[in-house]
């Protein structure tokens, strides 16, 4: 891990450029093998009845799901299992960048291949919003684009590269943001190719 300080601050989004060096990325990639052997991705239906493109599974606590009964947390896997503890390499992340007194209670694992992207949303299901997500880039570029706390209006975007590392906190917490699209190829950090973004919250 390369300690530091922010890089970049958009509408207060904070965006840690390279805080993971590539030795550190494979080892969590490593770790990111363990949580999908436990808890195999899959794609969530929204409550629009349409499948995701981005596939998903989670570590900790929580894990988030979709159906169509809406978006929520889950304390088990669609499988039924409890969802796999949060690797140390993860959490350290946390630990480095968030402020936060608290362990996180979720990491969700999202899986782009493709033409997979992320429509403009907020994170908004937690109980509370005083503790910060934090988003960690692993494998091809991301274009990560920043809204405002309500919908419409000017946006701003960035790329997001493999080691990355996203705090939204503070008045950023509630912000609107997605993922446009990715750019193919521009990793070779993952087998198959694609995008794995790790978003960590508190979720109680």
């Amino acid at each position: 891990m390369i300690i530091g300080r922010p890089t970049v601050d958009l509408r207060g989004v904070q965006v840690w450029q390279g805080l993971l060096n590539r030795p550190a990325q494979e080892a969590m990639v490593s770790d990111i093998r363990g949580i999908v052997a436990s808890a195999p991705l899959f794609s969530p239906m929204t409550p629009y009845g349409k499948p995701m493109l981005v596939q998903m599974t989670s570590a900790g606590r929580f894990g988030w799901f979709s159906d169509r009964s809406g978006y929520r947390y889950s304390e088990v896997h669609p499988n039924g299992a409890p969802w796999p503890a949060i690797p140390a390499s993860i959490l350290d992340v946390w630990g480095h960048v968030s402020a936060s007194a608290r362990a996180p209670e979720c990491c969700l694992v999202n899986l782009y291949r493709e033409a997979a992207k992320m429509g403009m949303h907020q994170d908004r299901d937690e109980t509370e919003f005083d503790e910060p997500v934090v988003s960690v880039s692993l494998g091809d570029d991301g274009l990560f684009r920043i809204g405002n706390t309500t919908r419409g209006g000017k946006t701003e975007s960035i790329w997001l590269k493999s080691g990355d590392v996203v705090v939204m906190g503070g008045d950023a917490r509630l912000v609107y943001h997605g993922i446009d699209k990715t750019r193919a190829g521009s990793s070779t950090l993952l087998s198959g190719g694609g995008r794995i973004n790790l978003t960590l919250r508190v979720v109680t």
